[in-house]
């Protein structure tokens, strides 16, 4: 089956190649980059944000995923033939070649830039100065414990390109934002790292799984738990209503229940992809909390 798999990935065609490459065939990944830029716009703009804004925040947000990707797939193809879940990827099945892949994310990046040239002189920095993050993320996992950090870290940009974007300038609930998004993208990343972790395990790898192993459960809590008293000094800050406290309670919960969930002695595969899948539902219902409650 897995070979039969394999086989009908490379006859696709070029440009479903580029797509998969992009990862614009797997819209979860790319929702939950978009979440907390979104966070920030509602937050910032402390009501309705104008909507060319949010459709250009959407589509940079968009671009440098896919050259994040892209960037990944290149610096690991010869890594992730060798792991269950990545070794159908164009690259690593050769199905795409390394020069298509390389101008696929110069296009991208170059888009994204482009696209960033038009938000305010601070946003256009600080995305820049996001991009070296974007390119080495993937040489992380190969000389720091926890790559997850770097990733989240990259992920925290989203934040300050998006909030500043609408204001012109960071503020104390800014880095509230920012420190709320990175801890749950530990959280979200951590668990995702589960289902390679005996891959990585033999290859040689590191990832935040390797790293904390049995206490997993507690990490994840410890992030979560961060993420849910950040947002919450940011309510109190804010003055946020109603809506935003139901949404931050009902996110505390779910969290919750996937830390549970880790303690159980053996989950599929599956499991820790649904639980990922999950934190973009929980992202939404936040950003819904903060639309209502701003």
């Amino acid at each position: 089956m897995l070979i039969q798999q394999q086989e009908d990935s490379q006859k696709l065609p070029t440009w479903l190649q580029i797509i998969r490459l992009l990862r614009w065939d797997k819209p979860v990944g790319r929702l939950i980059l978009i979440v907390p830029a979104l966070w920030a716009v509602f937050l910032a703009a402390r009501g309705t944000p104008p909507a060319p804004l949010v459709s250009l925040i959407v589509f940079v947000s968009v671009a440098s995923s896919a050259a994040g990707c892209a960037v990944n797939d290149l610096w690991d193809r010869d890594i992730d033939k060798q792991v269950q879940r990545t070794l159908n990827r164009p690259l690593a099945s050769r199905a795409l070649s390394i020069k298509i892949a390389i101008v696929a994310a110069l296009v991208a990046i170059s888009s994204a830039v482009f696209l960033a040239f038009y938000l305010k002189p601070l946003s256009f920095w600080l995305f820049l100065a996001s991009v070296p993050l974007i390119i080495l993320y993937p040489l992380a996992k190969r000389v720091f414990p926890v790559p997850q950090l770097v990733m989240a870290l990259a992920w925290g940009f989203g934040v300050l390109v998006s909030w500043s974007a609408v204001s012109g300038q960071l503020e104390r609930a800014t880095w509230l934002l920012w420190g709320a998004t990175v801890f749950w993208a530990l959280g979200f990343d951590t668990i995702y790292a589960i289902s390679d972790r005996e891959d990585d395990r033999r290859i040689g790898v590191n990832s935040s799984a390797i790293f904390f192993n049995e206490y997993i459960p507690i990490a994840v809590g410890a992030f979560f738990l961060g993420t849910t008293l950040l947002l919450a000094n940011l309510g109190l800050m804010m003055q946020l209503q109603v809506g935003f406290w139901v949404t931050l309670f009902l996110a505390a919960l779910g969290w919750t229940w996937q830390c549970l969930r880790l303690c159980a002695p053996q989950l599929p595969s599956s499991a820790y992809n649904q639980m990922f899948s999950q934190n973009v539902w929980i992202g939404f219902l936040l950003l819904s909390g903060m639309i209502v409650g701003g």
